[in-house]
């Protein structure tokens, strides 16, 4: 009697190999092209450049109520001892905390509210659960720099999740300008996915959360400078209650910010139910589940 063993296909190595050799995505962007929130045009130019930005998200009311909110959870002692909070590099000051629909009934609201949910529904041409939730906090003199990466590459690697069918939304509640460490993407790069050389460490994200610069899961200087000068690089700016969206697999970053002004946000991942988690591709074992969901259970219609 003979046994044979499956291999799942692997449409993005990563981290298992000796050299970064980019690869055409092998993916679409915009998986359907049903009606919904975003018209042609809109679509049109996420599906181009990666990104778009939602003006007016929130009203100033709104805006308000969810930043009192995140100043809440920042001055919550309960939460300060769990793995969930993330501080900064080079202090004891609050750089994100996750899961923010589970720990907060307010956020949770925005978080699996229709306003979002559809936009997510028509890009990803399917049901979507929220993959990660997080309030970042980005504070004044000394919010540290974010290195420029591809989301999915992590995802992929360490979450186990297939392909890059999912998308995140950074919505503002403090204004981004141009000196406060605003988002940095380079519109098209989605297109091409660049792997990372070197293995992954057991419970990486314990110190890839936190580092100035990643040593594994890292975008290499050489494919920075070919994709920044085919692409270019803009920053990501606006008032509080503008928006955000970008394609997991863009590369993007941010400064730090040593101003007086903090630059905070709700950033909140959401993943086709057609995308589900599986083991990770590349680590000894999946990051904890305030990281990766592992429930994937549909937002509400």
């Amino acid at each position: 009697m003979t046994t044979t063993t499956h291999r799942r296909t692997d449409l993005y190595p990563t981290r298992t190999v000796s050299e970064p050799r980019p690869q055409p995505r092998q993916d679409p962007t915009v998986w359907s092209t049903a009606t919904g929130p975003l018209d042609r045009a809109r679509l049109a130019r996420y599906d181009s450049e990666g990104y778009l930005v939602l003006e007016n998200l929130l009203s100033p009311q709104e805006v308000e109520h969810y930043l009192a909110e995140l100043r809440r959870l920042n001055e919550d002692e309960t939460l300060r001892g769990t793995e969930r909070v993330v501080r900064e590099p080079d202090s004891d000051e609050i750089r994100s905390i996750f899961e923010a629909q589970k720990i907060s009934a307010v956020f949770a609201e925005l978080i699996h509210s229709p306003r979002l949910t559809d936009i997510a529904r028509q890009v990803l041409g399917s049901d979507v659960y929220v993959h990660q939730s997080r309030v970042n906090y980005k504070p004044a003199f000394g919010g540290a720099e974010f290195d420029w990466h591809s989301d999915f590459e992590t995802w992929h690697s360490e979450d186990g999740m297939p392909r890059p069918r999912a998308f995140s939304i950074s919505i503002g509640l403090t204004d981004n300008h141009p000196f406060n460490g605003p988002l940095m993407v380079m519109p098209g790069s989605h297109k091409t996915f660049i792997p990372s050389v070197g293995e992954t460490p057991d419970n990486y994200h314990k110190e890839s959360l936190r580092v100035h610069r990643l040593t594994v899961g890292s975008v290499d200087h050489d494919s920075l400078i070919r994709m920044a000068d085919r692409h270019g690089i803009q920053q990501v700016t606006g008032p509080a209650g503008s928006a955000v969206m970008f394609d997991c697999n863009i590369l993007h970053g941010s400064n730090g910010n040593i101003t007086p002004y903090p630059r905070s946000n709700i950033f909140i991942v959401y993943n086709s139910t057609e995308n589900t988690l599986e083991e990770p591709f590349a680590a000894p074992r999946p990051r904890p589940q305030y990281l990766g969901n592992r429930d994937f259970t549909p937002a509400p219609r």
